[in-house]
């Protein structure tokens, strides 16, 4: 029986299946549904858990080569927040790009996970290491 680390078993399956270049999502509580993409739901309540929450669950055994998040993060986050995000990317690449660009990526992610997260542009893309 698992005792520590990442309890949901259907967010292990979709990690364990991220190979070299593959991308995953995890996106706020108002992302919209993507149907050919598998997702796994934690949203509990609005803001509950949220996405550097689920970042610090993942990024303890998945090697992150990269992430991209919205530049409207920038522009509508306060700088604790964007500092938070900052800390939960353990040093991962972060770049930014215009808010269409980062939903551009979503179709070729391998999954989703969404959030509870309430913050704006908040939505960030992993490609696995």
């Amino acid at each position: 029986m698992l005792q520590s680390g990442i309890l949901h078993p259907q967010l292990l399956a979709l990690l364990a299946r991220l190979r070299h270049t593959n991308t995953l999502v995890i996106a706020d509580s108002m992302f919209p549904w993507w149907p050919s993409l598998e997702t796994v739901d934690l949203a509990l309540v609005y803001g509950v858990p949220t996405v550097p929450q689920v970042l610090d669950a993942v990024l303890v055994n998945w090697k992150c080569g990269a992430a991209w998040m919205a530049e409207e993060f920038q522009q509508h986050n306060p700088p604790a927040v964007q500092a938070e995000f900052t800390r939960a990317f353990r040093g991962a690449p972060l770049h930014y790009e215009p808010h269409l660009a980062l939903k551009a990526r979503v179709p070729k992610a391998i999954g989703l996970i969404r959030t509870g997260e309430q913050r704006l542009y908040t939505n960030v893309v992993l490609e696995s290491a």
